[in-house]
């Protein structure tokens, strides 16, 4: 197979075709130019004899009568060496001629011509003696236009020449200047090598790329920051799963090592039993997170569409949060109605996430409000409760995984491991919503929008 042409190698040969082309195009034009400009200047000088010629041979009716005029006639054309009469009766007998008898025989046709014998050229002019007259005998006028011709050659030679040394110089100059405008796309090439993992804080100099390439850098640029944002995410994804996964397994394994130390009575190894099932169906819970994350960050999630009194689904989540909020003594409440068309199950387990981390943190006789409100074309739903204030620079990172604002709300226990939000934000995504929350003044308030 042949190897590519390069694209410098394309633009140099396209600069020395186009070059060829106008070159080439250009000498034609002034060649025709030349060989016009040469006929009328024949013609002018041929126009100019015809007089001096006529007066030389007035009253010639007859060869016989031109052979009184003969004279005359060769005095006067021994003052134009490039120039040769032939003079014909009205029946076309030669009378007169003044070439070489190769030339007997030329064209009788009126008007300018262009004649070749013996390897040189006239310029051929037949008119009438005595243009008055019908049957008046012709004239045709010779000149050698041999030297024309040479110069006419020697300029398509030039013309060759031209168009072949511009041409090379052209494909020349076009290659220096190709390799350097393609320098910038060399080093967007090497930088994009150079990539790796440790390397992708690594980004092209934009203000010394050229505008045609701007764009193309700040994209390839802003790729790079994906990828360097993907990364870093991933990599604190695997450290924060291998720090929650590491605390059960040391429970686990703690726990299972410590009941083996000695035999056991029956009701003792089944309650050893529990305590383990416990945890396992904790990290069974987040790995099936997990799971469901993932597929949602890569666009697997698609929710199917039926259309939903949303405040029937609130008071169904309601109710089932019922036992609890009397229990840590939180009152629920629900105001609005709204519908729309969405997938019932991750709505509901989305606002699930939401009321029970709510009710986590309310404390005592504090209230749970939901309020819903039509806005058009969009769905506000509203999730309020009373509690500690979110410091402000924690809000952004609410919803990234295994996130967990500590010092504001401190978990009573270990069974929730950060994903509730984050699944929520991927729920809400899934239905082209947007979810954001905001704490002030001991209230926070998680507020949703969804399209109708």
């Amino acid at each position: 197979m042949f190897k590519r042409i390069s694209l410098g190698s394309r633009l140099a040969l396209l600069f020395a075709a186009c070059t060829a082309v106008v070159s080439l195009t250009a000498g034609v034009l002034f060649n025709r130019a030349s060989e016009t400009h040469f006929i009328e200047l024949d013609q002018q000088l041929l126009d100019s004899k015809l007089p001096t010629l006529r007066d030389a041979l007035m009253g010639v009716t007859s060869a016989d009568r031109l052979n009184e005029h003969r004279q005359a006639l060769q005095d006067e054309l021994t003052h134009s060496p490039d120039l040769a009469l032939q003079v014909r009766g009205a029946d076309g007998g030669l009378w007169f001629d003044s070439l070489a008898p190769s030339m007997k025989r030329t064209s009788m046709h009126d008007g300018l011509h262009t004649l070749t014998d013996n390897g040189v050229s006239y310029r051929s002019y037949t008119v009438a003696l005595r243009p008055e007259q019908q049957d008046s005998p012709q004239l045709t006028l010779l000149l050698d236009i041999t030297h024309h011709q040479h110069f006419l050659e020697r300029m398509q030679h030039l013309i060759w020449l031209t168009v072949g040394l511009s041409a090379l110089a052209t494909a020349l100059l076009g290659a220096w200047a190709a390799r350097s405008g393609l320098r910038p796309l060399r080093k967007m090439s090497e930088i994009a090598a150079s990539v790796s993992a440790s390397s992708l804080t690594t980004r092209l100099p934009q203000t010394e790329m050229p505008a045609e390439l701007a764009e193309l850098s700040q994209a390839f640029n802003a790729m790079l920051a994906r990828l360097d944002d993907a990364f870093q995410r991933l990599s604190a994804f695997s450290a924060d799963i291998a720090h929650e996964l590491r605390t059960p397994l040391s429970n686990l394994l703690t726990h299972t090592q410590v009941t083996l130390t000695r035999p056991r009575e029956l009701d003792e190894y089944r309650e050893a039993l529990l305590g383990n099932l416990e945890e396992l169906q904790w990290m069974a819970q987040m790995v099936n997170d997990m799971l469901y994350l993932a597929k949602a960050e890569h666009g697997l999630l698609n929710p199917s569409r039926e259309r939903l009194q949303l405040g029937n689904e609130i008071d169904a989540l309601l109710e089932f949060f019922l036992p609890l909020a009397e229990e840590v003594q939180v009152s629920l409440r629900r105001e609005g109605e709204a519908t729309l068309a969405g997938d019932r199950h991750m709505l509901r387990r989305a606002l699930s996430n939401l009321l029970d981390n709510a009710l986590r943190f309310t404390p005592v006789q504090g209230e749970v409000s939901v309020r819903l409100e039509a806005a058009g074309e969009h769905v506000r739903i509203s999730i309020a409760n009373k509690g500690q204030t979110i410091p402000p620079e924690a809000l952004p990172r609410l919803f990234d995984r295994f996130y967990r604002v500590d010092s504001a709300r401190h978990e009573g226990s270990s069974e929730h491991a950060g994903l509730g939000l984050a699944i929520t934000q991927s729920i809400i995504k899934a239905h082209a919503g947007t979810i954001r929350c905001e704490s002030q003044n001991g209230v926070t308030r998680f507020l949703i929008e969804l399209p109708v």
